[in-house]
């Protein structure tokens, strides 16, 4: 059975007591049965992995202590050297949650949520701040899974023409899904320096949208004569590209 990995807010360091809340008495004590005295590794994101012992586990709280580094995050083998950012149109309910877990466990470095013409989600502000901290939990429970050590930075949602007058991606590839494009993902030379990867909601993106991303550098590819769900669009594509010119 492989190892229990928890992501954890704190600073690291040996000899650090970490008090958790409810959430991680949940979790620990109840999913996985853990008690005083078990093993597990800790980390945050910037301080690398940690052993960690359980000194206490009760209902409402966790307590652990610290003891050695077990991973440096910026020679973590399992963080992708192939920089992918990844702007997706929201989809809705479970759908989008599958797209940022399967993203997080594909190595991808930032998501940004987009709202679109054609897209079925609506979210004011309010809503909008507690998806985009759900996406950041998400993706920090698929890191927890797959090993790696730095979660991906998940971006508030916004509308896409807005992204795209403060998008910073300078250098890198811009790809947009288009179902029926004549160029191919996979017939693409691979990017100097990093991918941004462009796909839409449901719906699919308006004409006018398809358009201000032409404008904003995107060339169109497409992922064969099929047309895929969203998740499915972008779990294929990040496969592809993880597997063309990155570590799969």
């Amino acid at each position: 059975m492989p190892p229990t990995r928890l992501y954890v807010e704190q600073r690291l360091g040996p000899g650090a007591k970490l008090d958790l809340g409810a959430d991680a008495a949940r979790y620990l004590g109840r999913v996985l049965r853990l008690k005083a005295g078990d093993t597990l590794s800790v980390f945050n994101g910037d301080d690398g992995e940690w052993q960690a012992t359980l000194l206490m586990v009760g209902k409402e709280r966790v307590a652990l202590s610290v003891g050695n580094s077990v991973g440096d995050p910026l020679n973590a083998h399992t963080e992708s050297a192939f920089r992918i950012h990844l702007v997706q149109g929201i989809s809705r309910g479970e759908r989008m949650d599958f797209v940022v877990q399967k993203a997080t466990e594909l190595g991808v470095e930032r998501i940004t949520p987009v709202l679109s013409d054609h897209g079925m989600v609506r979210l004011d502000a309010k809503r909008a701040a507690k998806r985009r901290d759900h996406w950041q939990r998400v993706a920090q429970s698929a890191c927890e899974q797959s090993g790696r050590t730095r979660p991906p930075l998940v971006e508030p949602p916004m509308p896409l023409n807005t992204w795209f007058g403060t998008a910073e991606t300078e250098g890198d590839t811009r790809l947009i899904l288009v179902p029926g494009a004549a160029a191919s993902l996979s017939d693409r030379a691979a990017p100097a320096t990093g991918l941004c990867l462009l796909i839409g909601p449901e719906g699919g993106f308006s004409e006018r949208e398809s358009s201000d991303a032409g404008l904003a550098g995107f060339s169109a590819v497409s992922l064969g004569p099929r047309i895929l769900r969203t998740e499915t669009a972008a779990v294929a594509a990040l496969a592809i590209v993880q597997s063309r010119w990155g570590d799969m």
